[in-house]
């Protein structure tokens, strides 16, 4: 177990990546053909939407990503929407098959480093499992280091707007921004940071 104090390196981001893609992939494989059409909060991806993204990065070569930029006519928003929508076609059992088939895997999408694949797993967990009802743990320093990434991140990679406040964590040491402040446990402000209002504790 990653403590919650830890600085994480490398091969603890994979670790945490890991068992993240495997534990949803067990979620995801108990659903009903009702709850895989079922809404998210990302969007106007379904949850067999949100799960067919996360399957996509690792097995997404150079010629994938023109070819699908020039789909997209650069725009990059597109371009992650329109993969997720395609690639949602397939069989659900497919669906969590390649899911599961990356769980291991080291290979990340193009222009990205290790710090992307663990800031989607955990957020787009979290979309699903909010989506279905579902409580889903997320470990405080896997979301701390995912929210000094949201922090970090430029355009095209951040397509969300900087909060106008001080956010500080009450289950980990971590804060950021200047304002007012507003405190919450490091997963429900690693979702405010990208976009989500609802909490996972509010579950």
């Amino acid at each position: 177990m990653i403590p919650v104090g830890a600085v994480l390196g490398t091969d603890e981001r994979w670790q945490i990546v890991d068992a993240e893609r495997a534990s949803l992939a067990d979620l995801l494989e108990g659903l009903t053909p009702e709850q895989w059409e079922t809404p998210t909060a990302c969007g106007d991806w379904r949850v067999r939407d949100v799960a067919a993204h996360l399957t996509l990065a690792p097995r997404f070569s150079y010629g994938d990503l023109v070819g699908a930029w020039v789909r997209a006519r650069g725009n990059m928003d597109r371009l992650i929407h329109d993969t997720a929508v395609h690639e949602a076609r397939l069989p659900t059992p497919e669906l969590v098959a390649n899911l599961r088939g990356i769980v291991g895997s080291r290979r990340l999408a193009p222009t990205t480093t290790p710090r992307e694949p663990l800031l989607d797993i955990l957020v787009h967990g979290q979309d699903i499992a909010l989506a279905l009802g579902r409580r889903r743990e997320m470990p405080p320093a896997a979301a701390r280091d995912a929210a000094d990434r949201v922090c970090t991140m430029r355009f095209p990679l951040r397509p969300w707007p900087r909060p106008q406040a001080r956010l500080v964590a009450t289950d980990i040491e971590w804060s950021w921004g200047v304002g007012e402040e507003i405190r919450a446990p490091i997963a429900e402000l690693l979702l405010r940071l990208t976009g989500r209002t609802v909490s996972p504790s509010g579950v």
